[in-house]
Parts: C-alpha cells; sequence; structure tokens
C-alpha cells in the first residue's frame, strides 16, 4: 500500500478549498520518483531539517551578538517558534501544515553570522561589485545551490517571499510571513527584557491594551485574531487592530532595541569581522573550501566569498578570524 496516496486523498477531503495540495504540486526544477510513504512537502521539509545549513542556524545570532546566557533566542530557535506559530495558523485554517513547515523551516537558511548587521555589512562590500545581499534570497541560494535539494515551487516560493513586498503564492507561505512576525516581535521583546535593555512599563499601553500584558497572551492574541480574520477566505489577513498594534510593537523594538541600543554595541565590530573574511577570500579564492571552488567557474569570485562567510555560524567567524588576523602567543618550550 502506498501510504503516500493515502495522505494525499486525505488532504483532497479534509484541507480547505483554499489548500496548496501535495498531489497538485507545480513540481521540482528535476522530475524524482514520487516517494511511496512521504508528500512531497513532506519530503521537502526532511530535506531541509537534515540540511548543515539548518544545523548551523543554532550558532548564528537572533538579536545578541553571541549571547553567553542560556535561554536567548538563536536563529534556530527562532525558525522553530516560526514553524510552531504558522502550523498552529495553518491547522486551524485547513491549509496544507506540511508545506507551511517546510517554508518556515528554510526561511532563514540563507542569515548570515550575527543576525541582520551581518546582512549589512555583507550587502555593504557586494555593491563594490554590482551585487547586493539580501537573506531572503540567500536562503533560496543555499536550497538551490549550496546543498541542492530540489524543493517543489511552492516551498522555493515561500522561502523567497517570506519578507519584502512581494507576497508567496501559497496561503501557506502567507501565513509564514506573518507568523515570522509574530514570532520575533514576542521573542525579541522577551530577551530585550531578560537582558535589561527594556522594562514591563516601557512596553506601549495601547499595544498591551489590544494585545495583552504577558508574552503567551501577546502569541494567542495575534494568532487567534489572524485566524478569525482569515476564516474560509482566500487571504490570510488580521484585524486592523490588532495589525496596528503589532506594528507598533515593531516599530517600538526598531527605536528602542534594534537600533542604538546596549544590544547593538559590538554590531560595528561584528560588520568587520565578516568584511574583512569576505575581502580575504575575494583576494585567496584558493583557502575557500574545495566544494565552493568548484562552482567558482558558475559564479563571481565576490559571490562565492559571500556564500562561504554568510555560511559560519557565530562562534566560527569569530574563530576564523583569529586565525586569520590575530598574532598566535609564542609558547615557551
Amino acid at each position: 500500500m502506498k501510504i503516500r496516496l493515502r495522505i494525499e486523498e486525505m488532504e483532497k477531503q479534509q484541507l480547505s478549498q483554499y489548500a496548496a495540495l501535495s498531489s497538485a504540486s507545480r513540481g521540482r526544477e528535476v522530475w524524482e520518483e514520487l516517494c511511496p510513504v512521504r508528500t512531497a512537502f513532506q519530503r521537502d521539509r526532511d530535506r531541509i531539517i537534515h540540511s548543515k545549513g539548518f544545523r548551523r542556524l543554532k550558532q548564528k545570532t537572533q538579536v545578541f551578538i553571541s549571547p553567553t546566557g542560556d535561554h536567548y533566542r538563536t536563529r534556530l530557535t527562532h525558525t522553530l517558534e516560526v514553524a510552531q506559530i504558522a502550523r498552529t495558523i495553518a491547522k486551524a485554517l485547513r491549509l496544507n501544515e506540511d508545506l507551511t513547515e517546510a517554508i518556515a523551516l528554510g526561511h532563514d537558511l540563507g542569515h548570515t553570522p550575527f543576525g541582520h548587521a551581518g546582512e549589512e555589512a555583507l550587502d555593504e562590500v557586494l555593491a563594490d561589485f554590482g551585487l547586493s545581499f539580501k537573506h531572503n534570497e540567500q536562503s533560496l541560494r543555499v536550497v538551490d545551490i549550496l546543498e541542492p535539494m530540489n524543493l517543489t515551487r511552492e516551498v522555493r516560493d515561500g522561502i523567497l517571499n517570506h519578507t519584502g513586498k512581494t507576497d508567496p503564492i501559497t496561503l501557506e507561505g502567507r501565513i509564514v510571513k506573518t507568523a515570522d512576525r509574530i514570532a520575533y516581535i514576542n521573542h525579541d521583546i522577551d530577551d530585550a527584557l531578560r537582558g535589561g535593555i527594556i522594562t514591563e512599563e516601557d512596553i506601549p499601553p495601547e499595544c498591551i491594551m489590544v494585545l495583552g500584558s504577558r508574552h503567551n497572551e501577546r502569541i494567542n492574541t495575534m494568532v487567534t485574531d489572524m485566524i478569525g480574520s482569515s476564516w474560509e477566505s482566500p487571504e490570510i489577513s488580521m484585524s486592523p487592530e490588532v495589525w496596528e498594534a503589532m506594528n507598533s510593537l515593531r516599530d517600538y523594538l526598531f527605536n528602542r532595541v534594534y537600533i542604538g541600543s546596549e544590544a547593538k554595541t559590538e554590531e560595528q565590530k561584528a560588520k568587520k569581522v565578516l568584511q574583512k573574511l569576505f575581502a580575504y577570500y575575494v583576494e585567496t579564492p584558493e583557502a575557500l573550501p574545495q566544494y565552493l571552488r568548484k562552482m567558482q567557474a558558475e559564479s563571481t569570485g565576490a559571490r562565492t566569498a559571500c556564500d562561504y562567510v554568510a555560511g559560519m555560524t557565530d562562534g566560527y567567524a569569530l574563530h576564523t578570524y583569529k586565525k586569520l588576523f590575530l598574532p598566535n602567543p609564542w609558547l615557551d618550550q
């Protein structure tokens, strides 16, 4: 018995008319024989989870650079929170949970070390070569080129368009786009409170009145409002009141945490680390790993150097910088 066929039939019977069905996927760039057990979207999810890029997320900055505390979020824990929130919404709306989860798990694979500071650093140096860096485009580059996974078009589209002005083609992808914002707004508040950057009294009271005063209350309000506003609809939306309150919290974080706060005091140093590493690998391409050197015929030296630096974890970037640019102490014999 082909279990996949049973799952696909269940999707047809149980999911919303607006759901993306596994059996109706737009397919892959390279044809593959179908799995007897897993649907196309389940295979995509598994490929992402087993990738090296996914494992590296555990040591990449979310907001606080290389935090020493055990409870600060990393890019991996952020990804898991996005996946959990997105799956809750997709399940309630009878949309495809497997597609939603695959997009959520892959959406930040292209993020740099040191969070958005790293993204800015690489974008600045690539500009000298007529190129640019955006983490969503790099995430797609990871699954297409650096660790070729031959994912379905729906998952690739959701990864690419999880941020920016273009919306994903599926409702599942649009769920992830908003779940990403729900997750980082709430967990960044939690981390900023833990780090002493803000206090509970600092949070705008008009946002608390709408969303709630506690971490779990705010997430629950946003999720349930999104479900209610999107019920049996071809659109994913929130009520104007909750949407405005959520974005007001985001603006507050930019003003108090993301820009110029104590949490960001090391960002300029972090940017210089990545930019110097990038320059080194542009000038010394033979120092790149062999698998990247093989790609240079299909890419510029600057892009290949960027691929390597962007894929580093915070710790590995600092270790490599120290090895390349700081003197080793003389050891007494």
